[in-house]
C-alpha cells in the first residue's frame, strides 16, 4: 500500500523565531518539503525567514506566488494551481508544510489554501498548527492586558479602512491588523467611536526595527508599512 502523505498548515508566529511552538518546530523538522505564500514579484519570504533556524538542510522550500490583485480570476487560478501543486506532493507519499505568519486560522493565506485543497482532494490529511498571532504578540510586547473580566475584542481588518468600527456597540476592545494603507480612515473612526484615546500603533512586532508609536496620526505622513497592526480600547 503507497505510504499516504500529509499537509500541515504551520503558524510561525509574528517573527520572533522564538515564538515558535514546540510542536511547529516538530512538524517543520520532520517536513520533506515546505511550501510558503510570497509575491509573483520576488522570491523573498518572511514566514521562511521566521522558520529557518529549524528547517533541515536537505529540506526542499517552494514559494508559491498568490497575487495581490483584485482579479478574481487572477486569484482563483492561482489558488488553484497552488492547491494542485500541494497534491502532487502529498499524493507521492511525502509530508507537507505550509507556512503561514500568525496563526493559520486567522487572516492567513493557508485558509485559501485550505478551501481548495478540500475541493481537489478532500481524502487529504490534513493538520492545522496554531500559531501566536501578532495581535497577542503586540499586547505581550506593551505589557497590555487584552480583554479582561466581562470585557470584549474585536479583532477586524484594517486592509480597507476603519468602516467596520463604525458598525460594532458594546465592545470595549479592538485589534486591527493590516492598518497600513487606509491609516487615516481608520484614525477618523477611531476618534468618531472614542477608540483613539487607549490607541497604540505597533510595527514589525518582535522583529528588527520594530516600532511602537502612541502617537497614531504620525501614521499618516509616512511610507505604509504592512507589518503594521493597532490595539486600541475606550
Amino acid at each position: 500500500m503507497d505510504r499516504k502523505g500529509k499537509l500541515y498548515g504551520v503558524g510561525v508566529g509574528p517573527g520572533d523565531p522564538e515564538l515558535i511552538t514546540v510542536k511547529a518546530v516538530r512538524v517543520i523538522k520532520a517536513a520533506d518539503i515546505i511550501f510558503t505564500a510570497g509575491s509573483p514579484k520576488n522570491n523573498y519570504s518572511l514566514a521562511v525567514e521566521i522558520a529557518a533556524p529549524y528547517i533541515m538542510d536537505n529540506t526542499k522550500v517552494v514559494k508559491l506566488d498568490f497575487p495581490m490583485t483584485k482579479d478574481e480570476k487572477a486569484v482563483e487560478k492561482a489558488w488553484l494551481y497552488n492547491a494542485g501543486e500541494i497534491a502532487k506532493v502529498l499524493k507521492q507519499g511525502k509530508t507537507a508544510v505550509f507556512l503561514t505568519l500568525g496563526d493559520p486560522t486567522t487572516y492567513s493565506t493557508f485558509g485559501y489554501v485550505l478551501k481548495k485543497m478540500k475541493c481537489i482532494m478532500p481524502e487529504a490529511d490534513i493538520e492545522t498548527v496554531p500559531g501566536i498571532t501578532s495581535f497577542h504578540a503586540a499586547a505581550a510586547r506593551l505589557n497590555r492586558i487584552l480583554v479582561e473580566a466581562e470585557e470584549s475584542l474585536l479583532i477586524t481588518s484594517g486592509a480597507f479602512g476603519g468602516n467596520q468600527l463604525r458598525n460594532i456597540n458594546h465592545v470595549e476592545n479592538v485589534a486591527i491588523v493590516k492598518a497600513y494603507k487606509n491609516i487615516k480612515d481608520i484614525n477618523t473612526v477611531l476618534k468618531e467611536t472614542g477608540f483613539d484615546k487607549r490607541a497604540v500603533a505597533v510595527s514589525k512586532c518582535g522583529r528588527k526595527n520594530e516600532e511602537i508609536m502612541e502617537d497614531l496620526d504620525a501614521l499618516e505622513t509616512r511610507a505604509p508599512d504592512y507589518w503594521t497592526l493597532i490595539l486600541a480600547g475606550k
